[in-house]
């Protein structure tokens, strides 16, 4: 199928220069005609702003929720995972950013309408999916085609689950959550000069649209990839365990360990530092997991009462133990701050 494109939202109008400005996120991107913003989607054609990659599928994969990840939300179910080209941040340890950047001008994927992605739902429904999840690249530059779809799946009795930078301004990210059921908001790091000089965002923004998720009521998972000499500062690491647990001390974290890619070559997280970062974290935050390693116990949720093992993971294979049909610990009572 060819591509589909319709009008972008959060669209300015044309300025005297010619160019016209995007407000989806905070670069604010002035677009000459013919050309496109610093995510590579949205293009200025004949006076308007386009979402040039409105319904255009470039990756696809029926996943595991814990895969997005997600420890705390649909336990065991899988997602319909689908993802469009572009992104607004610049990481140079991107781990996507043959989807993220795609060369210029180029917009790969095949069309699928709204429609269609709940038709395709359908199909996986005796596959235990519990609904879609907006990945992959960044999909919030999928903003459009999101804001059609999510509807249509929740009336069809499916959730909406978005895996994202958060780096939004305040009305898209506010107009979108109302549609979204459960997001991990990768948070890149806790110095805004990290922020600025690897990814080209700020953290000030992604801090303030976590809390916003937050106080929404929209569950919410966190994650950060640890990146030595980047992101594993113990002050930094402190003051960000710090927030999460004056929001909500039941905020799951995932510490993602660090391997090189795209621009950065540094050497992949030592094991240590991993585990050291998680004990400091667990001081304040009931829930906090290793990702990007197989270590024992590392994904696991224990009953923040009394310790007891209520969610076993190992690899894909997950195991409810000792949850009553209510969602509490068998052993102690304590209500799980899981959603079943």
């Amino acid at each position: 199928m060819g591509p589909v494109s319709r009008l972008a939202a959060f669209a300015g109008s044309l300025g005297s220069d010619g160019r016209i400005q995007c407000a989806l996120c905070p670069k604010r991107c002035r677009i000459p005609e013919g050309l496109r913003g610093a995510c590579g989607t949205r293009e200025h054609r004949d006076g308007a702003l386009v979402a040039a990659n409105y319904g255009r599928v470039a990756a696809l994969a029926l996943d595991p929720v814990e895969k997005k990840p997600l420890y705390h939300f649909k336990p065991g179910a899988n997602l319909l995972s689908i993802g469009a080209a572009g992104c607004n941040l610049s990481c140079s340890f991107c781990q996507n950013w043959h989807l993220a950047h795609p060369p210029a001008g180029e917009i790969p994927g095949d069309g699928l309408g709204p429609r269609g992605l709940v038709k395709l739902l359908e199909d996986y429904r005796d596959a235990n999916c519990a609904g879609v999840a907006y990945t992959y690249s960044e999909p919030l530059m999928w903003y459009e085609y999101i804001m059609d779809a999510a509807p249509l799946v929740r009336e069809a009795g499916y959730q909406n689950v978005l895996v994202t930078n958060g780096f939004a301004e305040t009305e898209p990210w506010s107009s979108i959550l109302e549609w979204i059921d459960a997001c991990n908001i990768d948070v890149k790091g806790f110095d805004p000069d990290f922020y600025r000089r690897e990814c080209g965002g700020e953290l000030g923004v992604v801090r303030r649209n976590v809390e916003f998720a937050v106080n929404a009521g929209v569950h919410v998972e966190i994650t950060l990839l640890v990146i030595p000499e980047g992101t594993d500062d113990p002050e930094r690491l402190q003051e960000m365990v710090d927030w999460l647990s004056g929001m909500d001390e039941n905020i799951p974290l995932h510490i993602a360990r660090y391997f090189p890619h795209h621009r950065m070559r540094r050497a992949a997280t030592p094991l240590g530092t991993l585990l050291r970062v998680q004990e400091m974290a667990m001081q304040k935050l009931n829930n906090v997991f290793l990702g990007n390693v197989a270590l024992p116990d590392g994904s696991d949720t224990t009953c923040s009462g009394c310790g007891h093992l209520l969610i076993e993971r190992n690899g894909r294979r997950v195991k409810t133990r000792g949850v009553t049909e209510a969602g509490h610990c068998a052993k102690c009572g304590k209500r799980a701050t899981v959603v079943w």
